[in-house]
């Protein structure tokens, strides 16, 4: 038996046995906050380790449910999920990766890699992997010692996958960082902070290493020469400039008229191309292999919604010290009442003191925002509010279960996260919204919103009048709401022929999004997201200040939102400084960041073309500047497996 902890809480178990044929059965099942998979797997092996026969079923992690097969015969594989059913001549020796398998999946891959000759299998549908032995550990629990050993697997994915085996070869534990989820062999808990370092010590080595090659220093002054800026404060955009960064600053900002360049400068062509400040990503949590996505797409600044603290300390330290890429980093502190939905950041307060207590470690460690999570009681809102605002902090959260977005704000929040709990104040008989159901019931009734109705309009002066922010992360909806399994996600889109294959299976797997099966369904979910785009078209056309964020872990998800912002009707320069500038002033950074002003810190991105015409380009970033460092796009993403355009 492995118990699965989330932030050191257990929250579910993955039960192994074997049968007298051989057969080998797994049970794996989690909770968190309402959502989790359950499923239930079996694997037949050959004698070389590889799955000859693989039958799963049950529910993933958003509760929809899951059913896949694998087969192997004569020489040819066959298998069918929810968004695959293919067959493969010639599959002999190849290992097939499931979509709904569980953690065990990981430990058969492994052992049949360290079986072949080579350390390498090609896969199926395609790609290959390899494995690498990276170090041994002794941990002991309970009079119990097991010596286990760190294997890195390449080739499934951006980074490689990291897995804990014992010296039987056997499954130990899967470790991974940010929210501290863990699969580990029953009775060994105490061991995964053990793990957790040593693996994060060959991760780090690994992101130094990138960081060393792919950060390119400037030595003397950078030139960007004739290029098109656009100035966030106003929108507009200025032909044929010349900005010189000096260090971490701009230094200036001039007509180019063919200036003498000076000794030891480096001259990047900007003609034709457009210069942005930083992008920000108002809504992340982030992680490594996220934060150097984020560099690669031209996200500057990002504002981290809630992570474990010594995680982010960690990840923090290390993009200040040179040692992971990584944009500059703005940390919010996640508060959220205890309970069977609680938050997988287990910092929570039941009480006025305690949530004084956490509110107050948050400011004295810097946080500059707080965030309240759905099971903290509506009573200590107005305390936290209070107690947050007397120490500078802003408030801002999901709507806690039991209210409605306009108590929330009246109770002291200054910002609102996520669409749906906008759509949620005109639903106040949803009262239990720390489940799925703030999500399904949006979706199923949002689309019958009368935006032009009394209550919506009197509701949007009132998040105008209190100077309310709305964080939307629309993206995130679209992929709940319109995805189907078998259509790669449409914020994958665009970028979806570059991917490394294992990324593209996953991408059309429907993952994360409810289940529409039903026409009718479907149709009240379509109609729902069109809403949502109407809605926050409606919100920023009456001042109310949107500001861009996804909750997603792909960087380029940012390109998705602002484009579902054009869909809605905003304009491309509104939407350019709602990701710069305004974003800046939202967080009282505006003096350092969010505009190309001499003086500023440089955080540019130069993009091959003119987004604020057409949004769609800002998916051309050439190059991206932060803190004065050089970064070039393509060379990230091919370090992450992701194909040039």
């Amino acid at each position: 038996m492995r118990i699965v902890l989330l932030d050191k809480t257990p929250t579910g178990q993955d039960a192994i046995w074997t049968a007298p044929d051989g057969t080998v059965h797994e049970f794996f099942q989690f909770n968190d906050r309402g959502r989790g998979p359950k499923k239930y797997i079996s694997y037949q092996l050959d004698d070389k380790g590889l799955i000859r026969s693989e039958n799963s079923k049950g529910v993933d992690y958003m509760k929809t449910p899951v059913e896949e097969s694998f087969s192997f015969s004569g020489g040819q594989a066959a298998w069918k999920n929810q968004a695959e059913d293919q067959k493969q001549a010639r599959a002999d020796g190849k290992f097939f990766l499931d979509l709904d398998g569980g953690p065990e999946a990981q430990a058969i891959l492994a052992r049949a890699l360290l079986k072949s000759e080579t350390g390498k299998l090609a896969l199926l549908p395609g790609g290959e992997a390899s494995i690498r032995k990276d170090q041994s550990l002794t941990v002991q629990a309970s009079g119990r010692s097991v010596t286990t050993t760190l294997y890195a697997i390449n080739g499934l994915g951006y980074s490689p996958v990291y897995v804990w085996l014992d010296e039987n070869r056997q499954f130990f534990a899967a470790v991974t960082g940010g929210f501290a989820f863990a699969v580990i062999r029953e009775g060994f808990e105490s061991a995964v902070p053990i793990l957790r370092d040593a693996q994060l010590k060959v991760e780090n080595s690994r992101a130094a290493t990138l960081a060393s090659t792919l950060t390119h220093k400037v030595a003397g002054d950078l030139i960007i020469r004739d290029t098109s800026v656009f100035d966030s404060q106003t929108g507009k955009l200025i032909p044929h400039q010349r900005v010189t960064v000096r260090g971490q600053r701009i230094l200036s900002m001039e007509a180019d008229r063919g200036q003498t360049t000076p000794e030891n400068a480096q001259v990047i062509d900007g003609s034709g191309k457009t210069l942005l400040p930083g992008l920000w990503d108002m809504h992340q949590h982030l992680f490594d292999e996220l934060a150097f996505l984020d560099i690669a797409t031209g996200i500057t600044t990002a504002r981290d919604l809630g992570n474990p603290i010594e995680s982010l300390a960690k990840l923090r330290s290390e993009i200040d010290a040179g040692q992971q890429i990584g944009p500059r980093i703005v940390p919010a502190g996640f508060i959220d009442g205890p309970g069977p939905y609680e938050g997988p950041i287990k910092v929570l307060a039941a009480t006025p003191a305690e949530a004084k207590q956490r509110v107050d470690r948050y400011a004295e460690l810097g946080y500059v925002q707080i965030k309240i999570y759905s099971s903290m009681k509506p009573e200590l809102v107005p305390v936290i509010a209070e107690e947050a605002h007397k120490r500078g902090l802003r408030v801002s959260g999901h709507v806690p279960s039991g209210m409605i977005a306009e108590q929330f704000v009246r109770d002291g929040a200054d910002e609102i996260q996520h669409i749906n709990f906008i759509f949620l104040n005109f639903m106040p008989d949803v009262k239990e919204t720390r489940t799925p159901a703030r999500f399904i019931e949006p979706g199923k009734r949002g689309g019958n919103l009368d935006l032009n109705s009394p209550k919506v309009n009197e509701f949007i002066a009132f998040l105008r009048g209190r100077h309310t922010v709305v964080d939307p992360t629309l993206m995130t909806f679209e992929n709940l709401y319109l995805d189907r399994p078998g259509q790669a996600a449409l914020a994958d889109k665009d970028m979806f022929d570059r991917l490394p294959v294992q990324v593209q299976r996953a991408s059309r797997s429907g993952g994360g999004a409810l289940s529409a099966a039903d026409p009718a369904v479907d149709k009240q979910y379509r109609a729902a997201f069109a809403n949502m785009l109407r809605m926050v078209r409606k919100m920023h056309d009456s001042g109310v200040q949107i500001v861009a964020g996804t909750d997603a872990g792909s960087g380029y998800a940012l390109d998705r939102e602002l484009e579902l912002y054009a869909e809605a009707g905003i304009a491309a320069p509104e939407i350019l400084r709602m990701a710069t500038f305004q974003a800046a002033q939202v967080m009282h950074k505006d003096g350092q960041l969010g505009s190309i002003t001499p003086g500023k810190y440089a955080d540019l991105i130069l993009v091959n073309g003119d987004p604020a015409s057409d949004i769609h380009q800002i998916r051309n970033v050439e190059v991206v500047v932060k803190n004065g460092d050089l970064y070039r796009p393509a060379e990230l993403y091919q370090a992450f497996g992701i194909r040039p355009r």
